[in-house]
């Protein structure tokens, strides 16, 4: 087998088809630390810092070794970028003829059934839907793949989707007329039969947790696991290994029946009235909750009357309709599959509404259209540590952020890795010449009104300088729209807003306008990859604790109370430092980036604990004058201009 350093060496197999690859040592460290954990089945931790590499680090070791490796990365973009550009490099480096295979979730492949089933039943589809579903019929017969990513034509969260793909609910498996010739079928025997598949995080844990059983063959094979993007999958666990009820189900389901009555089984007249009564009382108890979209403790709202009642009627309900179901058994496997969901779904609300239930938050979240009430665990530690430890293999997690104030326990601990070893990479960027901290003299309280006016004038002036060419990441949609407005009155730039258009347009146009400004909240803090002069200036409005309100923090802070811990020290801190670094990573990207990085929150230099996220940051130039910031960012575009 070949050396790990024959392949990262200066005139080693990478060097061979990369041109200008140079070593670093922290990616060679790195990759043969990931090499040793594969050879040993150990569990092993990386922190590897902006352009260390990581991910040829860990695809060497994958393509080298011996047996079947799973990597799981954080989106769908990710997932794309890794198979179809990083993973062919290293394979043609290696010469390495393994098998590869990506692997989506569901809902990213077209349903042939589904869609015949719809053909029939779509009178009450709107006129922007039925247009969406034109596309996919004409579509549906070209593709090979069947991955609805193909179909460029129509957007990403298009209204159709959820009519012509599959959910592990309502998806007939084997009993299926089209299981033959089924995309997804076809897309997991692939990933079967690969020795390196590439999933993304959501995909990986909703199989985990038995959400979706057909990928669940693909687990126990593995003789790695690699996690890509790690800090997220805690969050993510957590979602799915808890419980989910959704009104939205009621009104899919109720749809699935109308279809059936419509077509196949028009004797089904009750059933269709109970499951139209069912979703009326789903809207009713919808209108019962918060207007806006927001989320809260159940406890806390079952003490409105309406709602109490509403999910009685709700319960009663979906229980006539289980067994008035129940009496039409074996005769349409379409039906037998909606009594099955619906089983699952009366069992869920049961759970998620026992407020006695022990170590678990119970919270909804609404949307314009639906509920969601949630059962999650405050703690997946001992979950996870079974799943990590039986059977034995290796498990590889990195990101550019999994440490706080110096150590990888918050990571470790909430993941329950208790054998796991860890390695800390520093970026091979010299921070210190190439970008500025800057902590601005004289900041208000960031919750004092006159922050608004703060940093529209802080923007202003860092606009100016950068001309253009900034990010302003916010930790509030209020406050970004607030500094929006006021931004369109008192500069010329073009200002790209996040919620105007989608993500992927925003940073197109923002890298084809050299003087934009982009303002933008949580999605932009991560996964965003801008270099060169394109952006020379971050600024972060304050650091981003996340909201009081948020009913899963509520329930933390009260688990780390009743444990005798330091809610704001073991709970609040570490979520907001990993973040922190998240957004602060957005600035520097390769080694001749240069820029500034601008946070406006004196909470950093006045609070014992701000020493903490300052350490958690790379090691850039600091000053508390934003002139000095200024004059850096004048420096860095003048010469463009002589």
């Amino acid at each position: 087998m070949k050396k790990i350093a024959s392949v990262f060496a200066k005139e080693g197999l990478l060097a061979d088809v990369i041109p200008g690859f140079s070593p670093r040592d922290a990616q060679t460290q790195m990759a043969n630390a990931v090499n040793q954990a594969m050879a040993k089945k150990q569990q092993l931790v990386v922190e590897a810092g902006t352009g260390t590499g990581k991910t040829f680090a860990y695809l060497v070791p994958a393509l080298l070794n011996e047996g079947k490796t799973i990597i799981s990365t954080g989106t769908k973009n990710l997932q794309e970028q890794l198979f179809h550009r990083d993973l062919p490099i290293v394979k043609e480096a290696l010469g390495s003829y393994k098998q590869t295979a990506l692997l989506k979730g569901r809902a990213n492949y077209l349903c042939q059934h589904r869609l015949a089933q719809f053909s029939g039943s779509n009178t009450f589809l709107d006129p922007e839907t039925l247009h969406e579903y034109s596309q996919v019929r004409h579509w549906s017969v070209t593709t090979k793949t069947g991955d609805i990513g193909e179909l460029k034509t129509i957007p990403e969260n298009a209204k159709v989707i959820p009519y012509v793909t599959s959910t592990a609910e309502n998806c007939l498996g084997k009993e299926c007329p089209d299981f033959e010739g089924c995309y997804l079928v076809k897309a997991r025997t692939e990933a079967l039969d690969a020795d390196v598949i590439v999933v993304n995080h959501h995909l990986f844990f909703a199989d985990l947790a038995l959400k979706d059983t057909g990928f669940g063959e693909l687990i126990p094979e593995a003789d790695a696991i690699i996690f890509d993007e790690a800090h997220q999958i805690g969050d993510i666990a957590s979602e799915y290994f808890g419980k989910q009820f959704s009104t939205r189900l009621l009104h899919d389901v109720a749809k699935d029946i109308y279809g059936l009555f419509r077509t196949s089984l028009k004797d089904i007249e009750q059933v269709n009235k109970t499951a139209r009564k069912l979703a009326d009382i789903a809207t009713d108890l919808r209108l019962n909750f918060p207007e806006k979209s927001q989320k809260g403790k159940l406890k806390h709202i079952l003490n409105d009357d309406k709602v109490a009642t509403g999910l009685d009627r709700l319960a009663d309900t979906l229980k006539s309709l289980v067994a008035v179901l129940k009496v039409h058994l074996g005769r349409d496997k379409e039906l037998d599959n909606i009594y099955e969901r619906l089983a699952q779904a009366k069992a869920n609300l049961k759970e998620v509404i026992d407020v006695s239930t022990p170590g678990v938050s119970l919270w909804y979240e609404t949307t314009p259209k639906q509920v969601v009430l949630h059962l999650t665990p405050l703690s997946i530690a001992e979950k996870f540590n079974g799943i990590v430890t039986q059977p034995r293999r290796t498990w590889v997690f990195t990101s550019a952020t999994l440490m706080v104030d110096n150590g990888f326990s918050h990571f470790t601990e909430h993941m329950g890795l208790t054998q796991a070893q860890t390695l800390a990479l520093e970026s091979p960027f010299d921070y210190a010449a190439q970008a500025m901290l800057c902590v601005p003299h004289y900041l208000p309280e960031p919750s004092n009104f006159a922050m608004k006016e703060t940093l529209i004038r802080v923007s202003i002036e860092l606009i100016a300088a950068a001309q253009g060419r900034c990010f302003l990441l916010f930790t509030s949609h209020a406050m970004l729209r607030e500094v929006a407005n006021a931004l369109e009155t008192h500069i010329d730039n073009e200002l790209l807003v996040q919620g105007t258009t989608t993500k992927q347009a925003l940073l197109d146009r923002y890298i084809e306008n050299k003087s934009a400004v982009l303002l933008a909240t949580g999605a932009f803090w991560e996964g965003v990859d801008v270099r060169g002069d394109d952006l020379l200036c971050v600024l972060i409005d304050k650091l981003p604790f996340a909201s009081p309100d948020d009913p899963l923090l509520q329930a933390k802070v009260e688990d780390a109370q009743k444990r005798g811990k330091n809610p704001f020290m073991h709970v609040q801190i570490p979520q907001a430092v990993i973040t922190l670094k998240q957004g602060a990573g957005r600035l520097i990207r390769d080694e001749t980036d240069k820029g500034v990085l601008v946070i406006c929150d004196s909470r950093l230099v006045t609070k014992d604990y701000g020493k903490i996220f300052l350490s958690s940051l790379p090691p850039m130039r600091r000053t508390r004058q934003l002139s000095k910031a200024t004059a850096f960012l004048t420096s860095l575009v003048e010469p463009e201009d002589t």
